[in-house]
């Protein structure tokens, strides 16, 4: 592993590393459903603790309370005639963020028309507020607070737009080989976080920092392996290491495995925080079972 300095955002930071591993008595993992599809690929949580949850193949929005009850908040219709890049499935569902309101934005990939950015709203039949290019693969979504408008990530197009919910209008935001796949996924996970867009490249086993005043982007972390989504908890990157079934955090101290096998991961696709606690979901899309764990940092 070699670690460059963490850019502007983590240096400013009280950064940490958090222990080896979270207690277990903390712990809990709710289970999803295989055979019904309930490969989770991403998370936003809700104010009282809830998790929404896209899963992945079915088109459905699920919501995980924080009793451990399993509900479809939404459905985005699967095309017949739909054919993803990469995975070749006929729908794709990638991040999901909520906007303060309470709207749900979920990234679409079909490989037709139909691909795109579309709002859920828990009652109500989903909307795409924004066309995406249906060679593309939708991946992970940030939300601007500043201006509302919405970051995702093309993992197959090399690209982060940026998309105005409101105009539906979309931008090529950053580009370049620093987001470009090597053999599949590039540009995976998106977050906003001081002053700047952070992404991850699966490929390439990278964190990328692009600030939100249009400097070039930079990679500030290197050697992550295949690195899907990930957060901050204070200074601290807590990345999911998809498909080496890990979770690290990353500090100026090093990278350091938190969760594992033996946590019960299998290949976790995201990871969320809010105060101490994490959210992590499992897709089993590689083996194992789905569900989603939730833990304590300390």
């Amino acid at each position: 592993m070699h670690i460059k300095q963490i850019g502007v955002a983590l240096a400013a930071a009280a950064v940490f590393a958090l222990p080896a591993a979270p207690a277990e008595a903390t712990s809990r993992i709710v289970p999803l459903d295989l055979a019904a599809g309930q490969q989770p690929e991403n998370i936003a949580l809700e104010p009282d603790g809830s998790a929404d949850l896209t899963f992945a193949y079915t088109g459905e929005i699920g919501r995980v309370t924080p009793g451990g009850q399993v509900s479809v908040i939404g459905r985005i219709p699967v095309p017949a005639d739909g054919d993803v890049p990469v995975v070749h499935r006929k729908l794709f569902l990638g991040g999901i963020v909520r906007a303060p309101g309470g709207d749900l934005y979920v990234a679409v990939s079909t490989g037709t028309a139909a691909t795109g950015l579309y709002r859920v709203r828990p009652g109500t039949a989903p909307v795409r507020v924004a066309a995406l290019p249906p060679s593309g693969f939708q991946n992970g979504v940030a939300l601007d607070p500043a201006s509302g408008d919405v970051f995702v990530a093309d993992s197959f197009g090399s690209v982060v737009r940026r998309v105005s919910p409101r105009t539906g209008q979309v931008t090529d935001w950053a580009g370049g080989d620093l987001l470009a796949p090597v053999t599949g996924f590039g540009a995976n996970g998106v977050k906003v976080h001081d002053g700047a867009v952070w992404v991850s490249n699966l490929d390439r086993g990278t964190l990328v920092r692009f600030p939100l005043t249009g400097e070039p982007g930079r990679v500030v972390v290197t050697g992550l392996g295949p690195v899907d989504d990930f957060a901050f908890h204070g200074g601290t990157v807590v990345a999911a290491v998809n498909q080496e079934n890990r979770v690290v955090t990353v500090g100026r101290d090093g990278t350091r495995t938190i969760l594992s096998t033996s946590d019960g991961l299998a290949n976790p696709t995201s990871v969320a925080v809010r105060g101490d606690t994490l959210y992590v979901a499992d897709s089993a899309y590689f083996g194992g079972s789905p569900n989603l764990l939730r833990t304590c940092l300390r």
